[in-house]
């Protein structure tokens, strides 16, 4: 309620009055008003009575009458600041922020430095989108008082509206130095600090708000948020539960729970929470969306599909969605509109970086390098290539004359992709360049045989250069297409007397030497996908050949399927990739998964067979049995069934066909 002043003693009119404030000031709003009515009727223009009348009416919820007597009052000549503010008040009440906002600006002109003004223009201010405004009427309101906690919680707020968040954060520290028990200002500078991606500190001030207000729904979730940025994504789900306690039907912290359970794999879980939101409100986009990448973990590609459809008929503007139905289409086969899904995608936000990367990538699956090469350079602005991009001084090279200048060229990603692209070294030689090969340790001695080079391991000092070229970049600088794919078989080498040392290891040559390959990089994120279990290889051994195993570490498991089979091993023996390079030169076959030791068997001229998914790496392109990249390889695909089996049931007839029946 407005402050209601109390008036002078004086005549009867001033006794009555003294009556009527005080008994407004008790709240007893009823006898007041008939107070008031009778003063005016005595004296129908005192401002006094109508201004307080006014007040009166306004606590009532009779706005519009409390607007007409403080009108009155103002007209009668009651022109102070506080009638001005409260009128801005009633203004305000009545939807008329605008003027309302005039209201408190002529409060202002009358005296300088009235708090109550500053502080209620400023909140005005900020809600009719006139931030800077607002900030110069807080800080206008801190100088008159600047222990108030409140304005300088409300001073943050509109900081971090603008995104000026180190700002907001310091007002909140100093609304917390006045009043350490506000629960809302350890909130706020949590979501702060959340926004600025320090998430340790963000839950920490969480922590602080639910100390001081443990069922504050808010905090719980955002506190969540945290987690799950953390990767505590268990100890989310239970803040998200500790919230749906409260508000068990809390669309957003029903979302963020089953977000959390997609973490952690509890995809039964996180696809029951998703199924009961969008029953409950079938318009909640989000929900179909997030139950749409569930169904995509669980390989139920079409009912995807169906989910992303229901989330863009009720919000046709999320990217997100068209994003990942363009996956969902693509793992159908569908590739043209998987790839008019990624483009609609990126219209709407054209910084959509995980849009542009998939459509590079369904462009270079498909064939089309032209396009492909081009947006494949978004890598570099996405994880977790974006945290090891290497923003050298020198320029990008793409493909200008360079002769007599030094090139550092500088691996980037696996060790498959360095063995498959390092076959465009000696081409940036012959341009006349003096190049350095910058590599991962494990392939320096591999590689040290591609002439002219200066081969490096990753880590050691960089001579001076004058241009520099990722690894992955060059097939752009050189404008590779399918047919013009550097096709030079074998450019990698084993050396012989290493390779000797191998052959005699293996013992006297009896039959065919197959080497097998089944696991690749457990830390890849498609390795569920690209990897088999050894077990399903076992029909293969009973083939007329020796099996060796290439997997230089077993996978959990392996070791009892090898001591029951009859498979060479001698990964422990297997030092860096040019004892791998040594080993493979001794063998007349390699079946490998996709993984390094296929692009080495297919960089050494080695026969390989290589296994792969149904929804392939780009570079095994779809629908053919050989590879552009390596001659020597012949490619063993899933069918639409995703089944390994059938695929090794395929193999086992090829070895049949290639060496006779077992």
């Amino acid at each position: 309620m407005p402050n209601v002043a109390t008036p002078a003693a004086g005549d009867g009119f001033q006794a009555t009055m003294q009556k009527a404030v005080a008994l407004h000031q008790q709240g007893r709003l009823g006898d007041a008003a008939e107070l008031y009515r009778t003063l005016l009727a005595t004296r129908p223009n005192d401002a006094n009575a109508q201004h307080l009348l006014g007040l009166v009416k306004f606590a009532g919820g009779a706005t519009a009458e409390a607007l007409t007597l403080i009108d009155g009052a103002l007209r009668c000549g009651l022109a102070s600041p506080q009638v001005l503010l409260n009128r801005g008040l009633v203004l305000n009440a009545l939807n008329r922020p605008i003027e309302a906002v005039a209201s408190f600006e002529q409060a202002i002109l009358r005296d300088r430095n009235f708090l109550e003004a500053y502080n209620n223009r400023a909140i005005l201010l900020a809600a009719l989108g006139r931030p800077e405004d607002a900030l110069e009427s807080y800080r206008q309101a801190l100088r008159i008082a600047p222990d108030e906690a409140a304005l300088h919680y409300n001073y943050g707020n509109v900081l971090k509206d603008l995104g000026r968040r180190d700002e907001a954060l310091a007002a909140y520290d100093a609304a917390l130095r006045v009043r350490p028990d506000a629960a809302e200002a350890h909130l706020a500078r949590g979501d702060v600090l959340r926004e600025l991606k320090r998430y340790d500190e963000a839950l920490a001030s969480y922590d602080r708000a639910l100390a001081l207000r443990a069922d504050d729904v808010e905090t719980l979730c955002n506190r969540g948020l945290a987690l799950d940025a953390l990767g505590r994504h268990a100890e989310a789900v239970d803040s998200y539960d500790r919230a749906l306690v409260l508000r068990p039907d809390e669309a957003v912290i029903l979302r963020n729970r089953g977000c959390a359970l997609i973490n952690l794999k509890r995809f039964d879980e996180a696809l029951a929470t998703f199924d009961a939101i969008v029953v409950r409100n079938p318009a909640d986009a989000e929900a179909h969306y997030n139950r749409g990448n569930v169904l995509l973990q669980f390989e139920r590609f079409s009912e995807a599909l169906t989910s992303y459809d229901a989330a863009l008929t009720v919000r046709p503007d999320l990217a997100e969605a068209l994003n990942n139905r363009g996956l969902a289409l693509k793992e159908l086969d569908r590739f043209a509109e998987a790839a008019d899904s990624h483009r609609r995608a990126y219209a709407i936000d054209t910084g959509h970086v995980e849009a542009r990367w998939n459509e590079a990538l369904l462009q270079l699956l498909t064939g089309d390098y032209q396009n492909g090469w081009a947006g494949y350079e978004w890598r570099w602005h996405k994880e977790p290539l974006i945290r090891a991009r290497r923003d050298f001084g020198q320029p990008l090279w793409r493909g200008e004359a360079i002769a007599g200048q030094t090139i550092l060229i500088h691996s980037e990603q696996g060790l498959g992709d360095t063995i498959q692209f390092s076959r465009y070294v000696p081409l940036v030689v012959a341009s006349g360049a003096r190049v350095v090969f910058e590599v991962q340790p494990p392939l320096l001695r591999l590689l040290h045989g591609i002439g002219g080079v200066e081969i490096i391991a990753r880590g050691e000092a960089l001579p001076p250069f004058d241009w520099q070229c990722p690894l992955l970049s060059l097939p752009l600088a050189f404008g590779t297409r399918l047919e013009t794919i550097p096709a030079d078989i074998p450019y990698l080498h084993a050396e012989p007397d290493l390779a000797r040392v191998w052959a005699q290891r293996l013992g006297e040559k009896r039959r065919p030497r197959i080497g097998l390959a089944w696991a690749g990089n457990v830390d890849h994120r498609n390795d569920h996908n690209r990897s088999i279990a050894l077990d399903k290889l076992l029909p293969l051994l009973d083939a007329k050949a020796d099996f060796v195993s290439l997997q230089k570490v077993p996978r959990p498991g392996d070791d009892a399927l090898l001591d029951g089979c009859d498979m060479l091993r001698v990964g422990a023996a297997l030092g860096d990739f040019t004892d791998t390079a040594a080993l493979i030169a001794a063998l007349d076959l390699v079946i490998s998964v996709d993984t390094s030791v296929a692009h080495l068997a297919g960089a050494l001229g080695k026969p390989v067979w290589v296994l792969v998914t149904h929804s392939p790496d780009w570079r095994w392109l779809i629908g053919r049995d050989d590879s552009p990249w390596y001659r020597s390889a012949r490619i063993f695909r899933q069918d639409a069934s995703r089944d390994w089996d059938a695929v090794i049931a395929r193999v086992r007839t090829a070895l049949t066909d290639l060496i006779g029946p077992s």
